[in-house]
């Protein structure tokens, strides 16, 4: 009898650690290969974060458990995802009432994440030096994103092998050099923002590959040259910003053709030429022409489609009139001709009864509500 009960507790026991192993071996499998581990560390080593410990986290053998910002793909269990932003709503940032601070770089280590999908770490404010040109060579990355950051240097000559990638963002660094020329063959992206930065030479004229672009803003650089025609073949775009730039030469009158162009922000260049008749009578609802050497009249075309939330073109050089057809406008919300040599009355009714003098001030002989008579 005292054998059989030996015999039990014997096997329990036996069943026991077999169960723990195999649960062992399970995890163990699950976890991110040991690569994508000492890849992870070592980016985290070229980071100093003092202030809410988003690193503690990162210990253990599996990266894909708990490894804060890290996410990985559900059946390779390689790292896809890398989520670092240092302004968030996540609870650590609540507990520590701060946004983030870190320095360092951004070690070429993490191109050894060879499926990574999304890098993004931004809003550091003190993260310094180069965009590591091997993220050029990360084959699955979509999203790139690392606004509010302090880093130099150029974008990597070759991005355009970036094929899947959908998000560029390197807005607010102070990043110099010219746009690469590859960038248009990124054939995938749908959001380019590269505010903010010295980028400088011109944009390629080849712009209009990007097919599947929706916003391209460019402004806060030093970009010169013309604004190139075949922007207009993108027929997604809605949000075009080249303000703050050195862009000369005409506005191309083929922008006032986009299907879906919303936003369209010139301000702060050496602009020249005139007002396409066809931006007045167009889709855009934002058009910022101010600060330029833009001549000419006001081209007489509004009609039912011009429906403007903000028309600034003040600070140029317009002479003539103010339209009359300004009035069959379907809404003017703001509108703003100042410093001009605009001449003569001002049109009575919508919209400029609701207009102050400053948006029609400094011009030869404007008159009329809201200045002096006539």
């Amino acid at each position: 009898m005292a054998t059989t009960t030996t015999t039990t507790t014997f096997l329990y026991a036996l069943s026991a650690v077999v169960v723990i192993t195999l649960v062992s071996l399970t995890s163990v499998s699950n976890a991110c290969p040991p690569s994508d581990r000492a890849a992870l560390l070592a980016f985290r080593a070229a980071l100093q974060e003092p202030y809410l410990g988003i690193f503690d986290s990162w210990k253990g053998y599996d990266c894909c458990h708990k490894w804060y910002g890290v996410s990985c793909d559900q059946e390779s269990h390689r790292v896809a995802d890398i989520n670092l932003r240092g302004e968030s709503e996540d609870p650590i940032f609540r507990k520590a009432r701060r946004t983030g601070y870190m320095t360092g770089s951004i070690s070429p280590a993490v191109c050894q994440l060879e499926r990574l999908s999304s890098f993004t770490i931004a809003d550091w404010k003190g993260i310094s030096g180069p965009i590591p040109p091997c993220i050029a060579s990360l084959p699955y990355l979509r999203i790139l994103d690392l606004i509010g950051n302090k880093l130099t240097g150029e974008l990597p000559a070759d991005i355009g092998r970036l094929s899947r990638l959908t998000v560029l963002n390197v807005a607010d660094n102070q990043l110099s050099g010219t746009i690469p020329r590859s960038l248009t063959n990124l054939s995938s992206l749908m959001h380019l923002d590269i505010r903010g930065n010295r980028i400088s030479g011109t944009i390629p004229r080849n712009f209009g590959k990007l097919r599947m672009l929706s916003r391209a803003l460019l402004s806060k650089n030093e970009l010169n040259g013309l604004i190139p025609e075949s922007i207009s073949y993108i027929y997604r775009l809605s949000d075009l910003d080249l303000s703050l730039n050195r862009l000369s030469g005409p506005i191309p009158a083929s922008l006032g053709k986009m299907a879906v162009l919303a936003t369209l922000n010139l301000d702060g260049n050496q602009i020249a030429g005139q007002i396409p008749p066809t931006l007045i009578s167009s889709g855009i609802s934002i058009l910022n022409l101010s600060r330029n050497f833009i001549e000419g009249y006001i081209p007489d075309s509004f009609g039912p489609r011009s429906y403007f939330t903000v028309m600034d073109l003040s600070y140029n050089k317009l002479k003539g009139r103010i339209p009359k057809s300004i009035s069959s406008a379907t809404y003017i919300g703001h509108l703003d001709v100042s410093h001009n040599h605009l001449c003569g009355p001002i049109p009575a009714g919508s919209p400029f009864d609701h207009l102050e003098a400053s948006s029609f001030e400094s011009n030869d002989c404007l008159c009329g509500k809201p200045l002096r008579p006539c």
